[in-house]
């Protein structure tokens, strides 16, 4: 770009060369004062507008500091709405770890006056020697916290009520209930002297003398896997534990369930007889692991029940 001077003191005009960069950093410099000029004119006029005692200036003023308040009050309002809704989602969402906590704690068999789920916790100290407000960001940074806090505990507690519920189911398939409720040992588990042949044979379960037609009851849950009858166990009943254990009720004089009849532990399935290889009424019960005898006593006494009089006549 060529600009031309002229002039009455110069002799000769004057040509000056611009390029491109040059010009676009004057055109620059002209629009950024032209913008300083603005905006300083715009304070000075705030400022000291009120001063001035023309009135169309102290409206002006007036409105623009109103406009300001409007909008400050706007924004303050759709914060606190947002905060509530936030506060009311963690109240609701405690609520409900409440009754889980509850419901925990029953199934773990904690007492009720244990732990006050309904309760606020106590809490104190002395006086702080300085404090202050806190902020509308630092409080939501602290709802923001408990929220991740509750997720955690939710998750947790969650974990904990599947292993309960498991430790639970385990423990009804478990064969620690008497299968008579009344009665008393008169074989035990092991090698024994056989009361048939008179020599020393090993006995894969345990005998309950009980009267004819008494009541025998499913040591644990499970599903009935067979119901038959043998020369030497008599009739007979296998429960299926699905956890590698089976029991086996042998010398029934009547059997109350079919196979694949699902019993709950407790629940009645047959009554005492003398059927089979049997000197007199009783029950033959065992407990096997994926077919190997293992002594019954040892789940037995898991539960400690004392209604049975455990009076070993050999073993």
């Amino acid at each position: 770009m060529n600009i031309i001077l002229v002039s009455d003191s110069l002799a000769k005009s004057r040509s000056v060369t611009l390029s491109q960069g040059q010009v676009l950093l004057i055109a620059f410099g002209i629009l950024l004062s032209g913008f300083v000029l603005a905006m300083a004119t715009y304070f000075v006029t705030m400022k000291f507008a009120v001063d001035v005692r023309n009135p169309y200036l102290r409206s002006l003023v007036e409105a623009l500091h109103q406009d300001d308040l409007r909008r400050n009050q706007v924004q303050t309002r759709d914060s606190l709405n947002g905060l509530a809704v936030k506060l009311g989602e963690l109240q609701a969402r405690i609520l409900r770890l409440d009754a889980f906590g509850q419901r925990l704690a029953k199934a773990a068999g904690v007492k009720a006056d244990e732990f006050h789920f309904d309760e606020k916790p106590g809490q104190g100290g002395p006086a702080p020697a300085a404090s202050r407000e806190l902020s509308m960001n630092e409080f939501q940074q602290m709802l923001d916290d408990i929220s991740r806090t509750l997720d955690d505990r939710s998750d947790k507690l969650g974990v904990l009520d599947s292993l309960i519920l498991d430790d639970r189911l385990t423990r009804k398939t478990i064969p620690t209930t008497m299968p008579v409720a009344m009665g008393y040992y008169s074989s035990n588990f092991g090698y024994r002297v056989d009361p048939f042949t008179g020599k020393q044979a090993f006995h894969t379960g345990v005998d309950l003398i009980a009267p004819t037609g008494t009541s025998v009851m499913a040591a644990a849950g499970g599903v009935v896997s067979q119901v038959a009858t043998s020369s030497d166990y008599g009739n007979f009943i296998d429960v299926d534990h699905d956890n590698g254990l089976t029991t086996r009720y042998g010398h029934l004089s009547k059997t109350l369930v079919r196979v694949g009849d699902v019993v709950m532990k407790g629940q009645s399935i047959a009554l005492v007889g003398a059927t089979g290889r049997a000197t007199g009424p009783h029950l033959h019960f065992e407990v096997r692991e994926r077919g190997i005898p293992l002594n019954p006593n040892k789940f037995l006494s898991m539960k400690g029940d004392s209604s049975i009089v455990r009076a070993s006549m050999g073993r």
